[in-house]
This record gives C-alpha cells, structure tokens and sequence, in this order.
C-alpha cells in the first residue's frame, strides 16, 4: 500500500516534529500566549469525555449545515445552468450572500432562533452554499460540446442530458468543492456557537469560556479537536472522491 511508504508519511511526520519543537520553545519563553504541548496532552488524556462530547456536538451541527448548504446548492446549481435567466438573478443575490460576514449574521440568527440547533446549522449552511453552488455550476455547464451533440441526435430529454452528462460532468467540481466546504463546515459551527453566549455544549462554546477563564490549555486541546475532525473529514472526502472518480482523468497518478 502507497501510505505504508516512507515517502508517504515521512515528510508529514518529520513536519510535525519541526512543528512541534517550534511550538515548545515559544511556549517556554512565552508561556501567557502557548501552552506546552504537554500540558495539552494532559487536557485531552485527562478529560477524553469532556472533549469527545462537545466535538459530537460541533460535528452534528457542522453535518446538518453542510447537508442542507449542499442540497439547497446543488438545486440551485441545476436551475443555473439550465436558464440563463435564472442564472442572472440568481447569481447577483448569491455573490451578496458569499461577501456579507457571517459573523454579523450570527448573532441575529441567534435572536432569531435561540440557542438551539437552528442558527448553528443555517450559519453552516449559509458559509457552504456559494463554494459548492459556483462549482456545481461550473462543472453542469462545462460538458463536451461534441458528446453533447450526440445526445441531441438521439433526442435525449433535458432530464437525461442533466443526469447522464452533466451531473457526471459537474462530479470533479463537486468534489473540488467538498474538499473546501467539509473542513470549512467547522468554522460555520464555531463561529455560531461563539455567537449563541447561552449555548451549553459544543467546541466552540468550550473555546469561549476556557478563555474568558484563561485556560490555554483547555482552549488548545479544543483547537486540537478541529484539527483532528477537520483533517478526518477532508480525508473522508478524498477517500471518496478517489473511488467515485476513478473512471476521471484527474485521479491518475
């Protein structure tokens, strides 16, 4: 197996050691702005519970926005690419929704909603949306003019064009996407969990009042979690993506 190689897992490995020796000369002479990477250990081996619950947490609410980003993404992605006119009203309002601050959004969600589930997942969705709604569009228009003619001399209905070219040919941009959104659907839940003062539980809520209290230990061994959960769904995705395409052009080696 290709990761069993050194060269696949040596140069990650020998950057985590650099890293980490980095990381605790600054924390020896710094130590208000890094904890040892010790004491973080201690955190997360000390209290598995305390971390593994409120990652659950960050990890449904990041899971429900993305699915939900992403349906509503891709259905707008086919009335896109299939009506220019919906593609011209629809695009404008999108761009606006990309660049308005998620930040500022949040805590009106919040009022909106409370401090349950709702404003966690619609912030999630609303940071997914564009990234997987701009491929998807890409990827259904950008389909061979030449395979696309056949289909036309066999009288193919939209429908079939939609679903046997251009979904294939949307699935490369799709995961392109994906590779973004899935770790980018954490920092939709963080940033809404910063926002809901009064929620109880999650990753982000853990970060807040570990450094209202000055806990850096506590507040890196939650940072240490996102990396984790990140780097766990981005490889989900890769896994995935390498199977589901590997009749495609871009997953020769």
């Amino acid at each position: 197996m290709r990761f069993l190689h050194p060269r696949a897992w040596a140069p990650t490995l020998v950057a985590l050691l650099v890293a980490g020796l980095v990381w605790n000369r600054v924390a020896r002479d710094n130590p208000y702005v890094l904890p040892p990477l010790s004491a973080v250990g201690r955190q997360l081996v000390d209290e598995p519970g305390l971390y593994l619950l409120n990652a659950w947490t960050t990890l449904q609410e990041a899971l429900l926005g993305l699915v939900g980003g992403t349906v509503a993404a891709v259905v707008v992605a086919v009335a896109v690419s299939e009506s220019g006119l919906v593609r011209r009203a629809v695009t404008p309002l999108a761009v606006v929704l990309n660049v308005t601050p998620v930040v500022a959004i949040a805590p009106a969600l919040v009022v909106a909603f409370g401090f349950g589930l709702l404003p966690k997942v619609i912030v999630t969705g609303l940071i997914t949306f564009f990234p997987v709604l701009m491929n998807t569009a890409t990827g259904l228009r950008s389909v061979d003019r030449h395979v696309l003619a056949v289909f036309r001399t066999v009288h193919a209905s939209r429908l079939d064009v939609l679903v046997r070219l251009r979904f294939p040919s949307a699935l490369p941009y799709l995961f392109s996407a994906f590779r973004v959104v899935f770790p980018l659907s954490l920092v939709g839940a963080i940033v809404a969990e910063f926002a809901a003062a009064g929620a109880r539980s999650g990753l982000g809520t853990l970060i807040s009042v570990a450094s209202s209290n000055s806990q850096l230990d506590r507040v890196f061994a939650a940072i240490a979690c996102l990396a984790a959960m990140g780097s766990l769904l981005l490889l989900l995705v890769s896994t995935v993506e390498r199977r589901a395409l590997s009749w495609h052009d871009s997953q020769e080696r």
